[in-house]
């Protein structure tokens, strides 16, 4: 596995030499685009706008307009030197309850993997986060830009959540909501009993992504030329009238 990050981790006057590594990957198909006539691949290439000519990816640097038209450009060391700490370090703010975070920051997990001279004080940290079940507020900055962070035991190791800044977040000024609704008693206890009879922890290994596979079925029959049916049928609204009948039903089918 290839880190994606080297540093370390600031724990006060501590600091623990680490590496990072995803922890996650997606389970999907690889799609290339196609001519339709013909079935040939699209490239992509890069032009220069001065001249249209095509330009090599060895010839690209990264470029910051200061003022109309000019530029300066900027190197890979150069982002280091803009806070040498800040491009080595996880910095650990704060410490907190995983129940104070909202769920919709969070963004991608990552393993931190300690250097071998630094188990003791890896071990450290991992036990004392165990004991007090608390996770640490941290920053650090990946692929040019700065990041916010919880530092997480987990068995035997740390994980890296990444979680999005606050003004990253969007409020749904423009989308429309139900106002007030009023519900029959009748309603609501059918509803909570539905809650109630679904409710089971959550083990996630029982929850597998079925559509990549059924895609796979389908481009299988393409490719042999068979003609592909529709498996299945949209959804249709529930209707009000339909309320309590679909209740019902639904009960009816987790009994």
């Amino acid at each position: 596995m290839r880190a994606l990050w080297s540093g370390g981790i600031s724990f006060g006057l501590i600091y623990i030499p680490v590496q990072l590594y995803t922890a996650s990957r997606r389970n999907t198909l690889d799609f290339d685009l196609l001519r339709r006539k013909d079935m040939s691949r699209i490239g992509y290439a890069k032009f220069a706008k001065s001249d249209g000519k095509e330009v090599d990816s060895d010839e690209i640097v990264k470029g910051f307009e200061f003022r109309k038209d000019e530029y300066v450009i900027v190197e890979d060391e150069d982002f280091e030197k803009a806070n040498v700490k800040k491009t080595n370090s996880i910095e650990i703010k704060s410490f907190t309850d995983i129940a104070e975070i909202d769920p919709r920051y969070f963004e991608k997990p990552y393993f931190i993997e300690p250097d071998p001279k630094a188990h003791k004080t890896y071990a450290l940290l991992h036990h004392v986060l165990t004991e007090s079940k608390k996770v640490a507020v941290a920053s650090y900055v990946l692929r040019d830009r700065e990041h916010l962070a919880l530092v997480m035991p987990e068995k035997n190791h740390l994980i890296l959540e990444q979680i999005r800044f606050d003004e990253e977040l969007l409020e749904p000024e423009e989308l429309e909501f139900p106002a007030d609704q009023s519900f029959a008693k009748e309603e609501i206890d059918m509803a909570k009993e539905l809650v109630d009879k679904m409710t089971k922890p959550f083990k996630p290994e029982e929850y597998k992504d079925t559509y990549t596979e059924e895609l796979r079925s389908m481009i299988k029959e393409k490719a042999l030329h068979k003609k592909v049916t529709a498996k299945g049928e949209k959804p249709k609204p529930t209707q009000i009238r339909d309320l309590m009948k679909s209740l019902k039903e639904s009960l009816k089918a987790t009994s």
